[in-house]
C-alpha cells in the first residue's frame, strides 16, 4: 500500500468492507480465500471475507447502530421490516439464521416464520 491514488482506493473501498463486516489486509498476507483488489495494475489491498454466520451477526449490530435502540426494544412494525429487510438479503440461508434473528429482535422463532408468511402472503 504506497502511491496516494492507492491510498485513496483503499479509501474508497472501506466502507463497503465494513458493511459486509470484512477485515482489510495486506496483500501479501492474503490467504486463499482472500480476495485481492488491484489498483493501477498492482495489488492494493486484500479483502478478508466473513463466514456468512459472522455476517449475520454484523448485519443486525448494524442495524441496532442505525436504530440507536436494541432490536428488542422496536415496535412489531419495526421488526417486521427488519425481517422483511434481512430476508431480501438472503439472512434466513444460513444456518440458525431464524434463531439468530429471533434471539436479536426479543421474538420466538414461531414469531419470526410468522413475519416471513406474512410478506409471502402479502
Amino acid at each position: 500500500m504506497s502511491g496516494s491514488g492507492e491510498d485513496a482506493f483503499i479509501a474508497a473501498v472501506k466502507p463497503l468492507v465494513d458493511a459486509m463486516g470484512g477485515e482489510m489486509v495486506p496483500p501479501d498476507e492474503a490467504g486463499a480465500d482472500d480476495v485481492v483488489l488491484s489498483w493501477e495494475g498492482s495489488a492494493a489491498v486484500a479483502v478478508r471475507l466473513p463466514q456468512l454466520a459472522d455476517s449475520l451477526d454484523h448485519i443486525l449490530a448494524a442495524l441496532e447502530r442505525r436504530k440507536g435502540v436494541p432490536l428488542a426494544e422496536l415496535d412489531r412494525r419495526a421488526k417486521q421490516e427488519i425481517v422483511r429487510s434481512l430476508e431480501a438479503r438472503g439472512a434466513f440461508a444460513v444456518r440458525h439464521g431464524v434463531e439468530t434473528v429471533a434471539s436479536a429482535l426479543g421474538v420466538s422463532r414461531f414469531t419470526v416464520y410468522n413475519y416471513l408468511n406474512r410478506e409471502k402472503g402479502a
